[in-house]
């Protein structure tokens, strides 16, 4: 009996690491596995990034026998440059690296070349069913690969000097109100260049801007969207629709009556010297508002900075863009790759992903992330600016719908050329119009110079 039982305890020491070296899909080598990582969080997000990074090494990493080696920090153009060059070998190009952030027109070069691990084989569907599903549709590519796994996401909302605003509403009874709908917003526009031109009454006609879209882009794609139609369509732009027409005028009109800016840079730019007041842009550029406005005779104040939803068309779907990177995982062997899943989750899991994301304008990428962390977070922190950022990603998410652009080559190209020619149609009305005011009234100006600019600026984008 002895004998038996000494065997049957042989025979099971033998056999337990046999079995445990079977499970690939569950286990990482015992030899510690070393995943080098690129990633575009630089500025302020450098210093979280690299603390959470040494906090995975110091405790899951060291659990697992995962360690993560950050070899590259770049700009978003300069990581897309050096991961085509990668992608297509092209001499100079260095390695890949094993886990890369990656928006989804970056990923999708590698995934045709079969160079990106379907990151669907790292998640069971319980877990991915933690995340908001719009942010896992957007890594999405080439069927239902999971190429592009949501780490912080973005949107955009409206950005309004609180401080400005205030002393204009006083004086004219503007309604914050009526900055939820584009309509409001031109409405408010035409209010706002009439009172700051009467500041000046020994100068006619030299109101100030109001308001700027910094994407009018995205501004389109949304517009139409909230409108029931796509702005996209096979690749190329729909300009067929009277819904189209509808959202190219909210921003002509006012840009050629002087109420919007036409202008080649950043929102934030025009809004340190007060030469605007309102304008929509992504949360992630938050960090880029000045806490003071400067003005042309160098005298300055500090700012309130008010953060609301993003606008809707009176009486339509609320609807957002959806904007931001991801993580993509190269492509190598189980053991990388499964490595990859672990800290990928780590990475995303509710309290990580907010720390991460809390201070930089992103948007955490789960449902829980939203919800009662969320709220404990907007408690405690200090920054005014973050909790309004904060409080108008959680109204939104539960209220809007984010939209996903589309994804195409030559998407770029399409929206630089949209862009460029818009505001360059809208700068020569607006220079053909200010030479009318002196001999005519603004109506009659406008009508002038608007007539035909349409029709002329489709055929011209045509061509």
């Amino acid at each position: 009996m002895k004998k038996n039982i000494s065997l049957f305890v042989i025979l099971f020491l033998v056999f337990i690491p046999i079995l445990a070296g079977c499970d690939n899909s569950t286990k990482v080598s015992k030899n510690p596995i070393t995943l080098t990582l690129w990633h575009n969080y630089g500025g302020q997000l450098k210093d979280t990034m690299d603390n959470m990074i040494d906090e995975f090494n110091d405790t899951v990493g060291a659990e697992k026998g995962i360690i993560i080696n950050v070899t590259s920090i770049s700009g978003s153009a300069t990581l897309h440059e050096k991961l085509t060059m990668a992608a297509n070998d092209e001499p100079g190009a260095p390695p890949l690296p094993d886990i890369t952030t990656a928006y989804p027109k970056t990923a999708l070069i590698l995934a045709e070349k079969g160079m990106l691990a379907d990151l669907n084989q790292q998640f069971s569907e319980k877990e991915l069913s933690a995340y908001i599903p719009e942010f896992l549709d957007e890594g999405r590519l080439e069927g239902d690969h999971l190429y592009v796994f949501p780490t912080a996401k973005s949107t955009e909302v409206l950005f309004l000097n609180r401080t400005l605003f205030d002393r204009f509403s006083q004086d004219t009874g503007a309604k914050i109100e009526d900055l939820g709908t584009f309509e409001g917003i031109i409405k408010t526009a035409s209010l706002y260049y009439d009172w700051t031109d009467k500041q000046t009454p020994n100068i006619t006609n030299d109101g100030k801007v109001f308001f700027m879209p910094d994407s009018l882009f995205n501004f389109t794609l949304i517009g139409c969207q909230q409108l029931g139609v796509d702005f996209i369509r096979n690749g190329a732009v729909n300009f067929t629709s009277p819904q189209y027409s509808k959202v190219w005028e909210c921003y002509y009109k006012p840009a050629v009556l002087g109420q919007a800016a036409i202008f080649n840079g950043y929102a934030t730019d025009l809004a340190k010297t007060g030469d605007i007041i309102c304008s929509t842009g992504s949360t992630a550029g938050v960090s880029f508002f000045s806490p003071t406005v400067t003005y042309a005779d160098n005298t300055s104040e500090p700012i309130e900075l008010d953060i609301l939803p993003y606008p809707v068309f009176e009486g339509r779907k609320k609807a957002a863009i959806q904007r931001g990177a991801g993580m993509s995982v190269i492509k190598s062997t189980k053991e990388k790759e499964y490595a990859a899943g672990i800290f990928l989750k780590w990475f995303t899991s509710p309290e990580n992903n907010l720390r991460f994301v809390s201070s930089t304008g992103y948007l955490p990428v789960t449902e829980e992330a939203f919800g009662e962390i969320m709220s404990q977070e907007i408690k405690n922190t200090s920054d005014k600016r973050i909790k309004k950022l904060l409080q108008t990603s959680r109204l939104m998410q539960k209220e809007y719908d984010f939209y996903i652009p589309p994804l195409f080559e030559g998407i770029d190209q399409l929206q630089k050329q949209y862009e460029g020619q818009l505001k360059e149609t809208a700068a020569q009305s607006r220079k053909s119009y200010t030479k009318l005011l002196p001999s005519s009234d603004p109506a009659t100006a406008y009508e002038i110079v608007s007539n035909g600019k349409y029709s002329d600026f489709i055929k011209m984008f045509s061509k």
